[in-house]
């Protein structure tokens, strides 16, 4: 995949209608107004922007349909949300409101029929497949409902079989790592990446300029931060400046 360039993708995590940010998936502090905040990353050079709807409870998910076509109308670089997708029907209204992709993570794993379901009826291209890993011992395992459940599934056997089902590309958090600004975990982004032939987005670590590149260099196809943009302490176009003059490529 090294001859595509490589995306910049903000995370704007989404709760009662607002951008918040955590660490370790916990202890949240707002971040603003999705609208606005998305506004900024299609004028700031953001390849893609991902909306995760953290609490994604059934009652919620109207929330976050409108959220999406009120972004829809003000950015145009493409835009992939997550979070309660369960149903065809909950992919088909995000896509009606001009989401360009869909991220499904805990339903996925409970209904793996699901992958080829939805692969079949959208195309892969819709279809991103969000695993959540953490390391139990020796071995990366797969965690559902927002990093609070350890299915026990391996996460290399589980990469391959997202693949194999019709996912177009995968969005791997490491949960050890997320919001921490310590870096991404290279061992299993580095390992997916290889294993797969599907674009892998590395996420969950991102502190600083050097850490991209190397979660670049070591495979990922995109990378996504949500803390260093949200606060301003990274500007994406020095980001894709300092890429290019390390001889990654990127969209400037």
């Amino acid at each position: 995949m090294e001859y595509f360039a490589k995306r910049i993708i903000p995370c704007l995590d989404v709760k009662d209608g607002r951008v918040v940010k955590g660490v370790n998936f916990i202890g949240l502090k707002d971040a603003g107004d999705p609208v606005e905040v998305a506004k900024r990353y299609n004028q700031e050079g953001a390849d893609e922007i991902t909306f995760l709807d953290i609490t994604a409870s059934h009652e919620e998910r109207d929330t976050i349909v409108d959220i999406v076509k009120a972004v829809a109308k003000e950015v145009f670089i493409p835009l992939t949300v997550g979070g309660g997708i369960r149903k065809l029907n909950d992919i088909y209204a995000l896509l009606n409101v001009g989401c360009d992709k869909v991220s499904i993570n805990s339903s996925a794993v409970k209904n793996p029929n699901f992958i080829d379901e939805s692969s079949k009826r959208f195309g892969t291209q819709c279809i991103v497949i969000a695993i959540d890993v953490k390391k139990v011992g020796e071995s990366y395992n797969v965690f559902v409902n927002g990093g609070r459940i350890d299915t026990g599934l391996n996460a290399y056997k589980w990469a391959k079989e997202v693949e194999n089902r019709g996912a177009g590309e995968i969005l791997l958090t490491s949960m050890d790592t997320d919001g921490t600004k310590t870096g991404f975990d290279i061992e299993v982004t580095k390992k997916i990446s290889e294993m797969l032939h599907i674009p892998v987005i590395a996420s969950g670590g991102a502190g600083t300029m050097d850490h991209i590149k190397e979660a670049f260099i070591n495979g990922a196809d995109a990378s996504l931060a949500a803390s260093i943009f949200h606060f301003k302490e990274i500007d994406i176009m020095d980001l894709k400046k300092y890429l290019g003059d390390n001889k990654i490529p990127v969209r400037i």
